[in-house]
């Protein structure tokens, strides 16, 4: 769902510099190798000195009508909407309708905590409101269309997960409730406050807050590969998202958005800097982003099968854009290697060899595994041939193998290394290794 954020890390780049023809066409060839290889379909786009420098389509906008997306396709691009409200929250400032001070009860007095919930607390995650997305009951209303009153009861009957204040804890709620709250302070809906703000002054016409996705329009609907054919994902309904992720977009109309953030055409420059007030990493609606001595900012995105990211480094001059709407594969590696290409830097193409390993031989991983002290367990299971693992409260995913015994999982940069005679295997994510036994 929108309830993912997710921050780039930083890398040490000692290739040399390539020439810069060369290191796009070679960007436009790994974008196309992992289409081909069904790890991702989707837009991409980087510029450099305020200037889009490079565009890449690849996949379909709509499958099931073998509907090919093109550089003007819309995707959802769920929390980087973040960033956008944000914006208007500071533009607010500016025009005197809000300061970063007043307080949530002045809107929400029923909210717990409201009368200590700053404007502030609320963009930047400290507010202590609970994530509504964060709980099992979502899943049975988040394709159907709710009430900002709906919105409002279900927020509220949760308890604050901390005082506000005191720590960062990532909440789609937050930006939910300020978005409402933009509509009071400014007698408007959401969506007429974008295009107003943002999307006039900027000459965007493919950014807007989206509905229905309608490919007949070039909207790009979402799924998932597994098992050789590509699954319609269910779809989130915009009313539920306001403010937190429910607006549509393309990557050269994102970078024209950060770029005419940064140069001061949608807020004063010490608006821009009073939103790089970064705690734990996160300022007004923007992720601190490493790459190499540089430091950049921007936001990532995920809301059904659509993943996204938007990052500005102002020291590079450099600005990268993506949204995909099927992915198997990791959007961090992506952004790094496009940071690369938009540097002149070399970067190193991937392999997808894969191993075959029969059912049969299969069968012998099947089991619930455990590992102590650690509450998830996993489930390894097979379906439809092919070797599928779950951990406790979360999705199913595929297991490729890249040897008899050892598996791969590219979308989360997960290993399992299976050892049968000991009934064990070895699960490793960000080089921490963890042995799960067979129950």
């Amino acid at each position: 769902m929108f309830k993912k954020v997710c921050f780039a890390i930083a890398v040490s780049v000692s290739s040399v510099a390539f020439s810069q023809s060369n290191v796009r066409e070679k960007l436009s060839n790994y974008l196309d190798s992992l289409n081909v290889h069904h790890k991702i379909m989707g837009s991409f786009a980087f510029a450099d000195n305020n200037q889009t420098s490079f565009m890449k389509v690849v996949g379909l906008s709509d499958v099931e009508k073998k509907q090919k997306a093109n550089m003007n396709t819309q995707y959802r691009i769920g929390s980087i909407s973040k960033t956008f409200t944000a914006v208007l929250v500071m533009k607010a400032v500016e025009e005197k309708k809000l300061t970063l001070t007043t307080k949530l009860s002045q809107f929400y007095p029923d909210i717990l905590n409201a009368d200590k919930i700053t404007i502030e607390n609320l963009l930047q995650h400290r507010s202590g409101i609970h994530n509504l997305t964060d709980e099992e009951e979502y899943m049975q209303y988040y394709t159907q269309t709710k009430t900002e009153k709906d919105l409002i009861d279900i927020i509220k009957k949760y308890k604050s997960d901390f005082n506000p204040g005191i720590k960062f804890e990532y909440s789609n709620s937050n930006y939910i409730l300020l978005g409402f709250i933009l509509e009071k302070v400014y007698k408007k809906s959401y969506t007429e406050l974008i295009k107003d703000k943002i999307t006039k002054p900027l000459k965007l016409t493919l950014t807007e807050v989206g509905g229905k996705i309608n490919s007949d329009k070039n909207q790009a609907k979402s799924y998932d590969y597994s098992n050789g054919k590509f699954n319609l994902s269910p779809e989130t309904d915009m009313s539920i998202p306001l403010g937190a992720g429910n607006i549509i977009s393309t990557p050269t109309e994102l970078l024209k958005f950060i770029l005419g953030l940064e140069n001061g055409k949608l807020i004063t420059k010490e608006s821009l800097k009073q939103m790089k007030n970064f705690s734990d990493n996160y300022g007004y609606g923007l992720v601190k982003v490493p790459f190499n001595e540089y430091s950049g900012y921007g936001h990532t995105g995920g809301i059904d099968e659509f993943r996204s990211f938007l990052y500005y480094f102002p020291d590079l001059k450099v600005a990268v854009a993506s949204v995909t709407n099927q992915s198997d594969y990791d959007n961090n590696q992506i952004a790094i290697n496009m940071l690369k290409a938009a540097t002149g830097k070399d970067f190193q193409m991937p392999g997808f060899k894969t191993f075959n390993v029969s059912e049969n031989e299969l069968q012998q991983y099947v089991g619930v595994y455990s590992a102590p002290g650690i509450p998830v367990k996993f489930n390894i299971f097979i379906e439809n041939k092919q070797l599928m693992a779950q951990a406790t409260d979360q999705s199913a995913f595929p297991l490729e193998a890249t040897s008899k015994n050892n598996f791969k999982f590219d979308a989360a940069e997960i290993t399992v290394n299976f050892e049968p005679a000991k009934k064990q295997f070895v699960i490793i994510q960000s080089g921490i290794e963890t042995v799960f036994t067979k129950e």
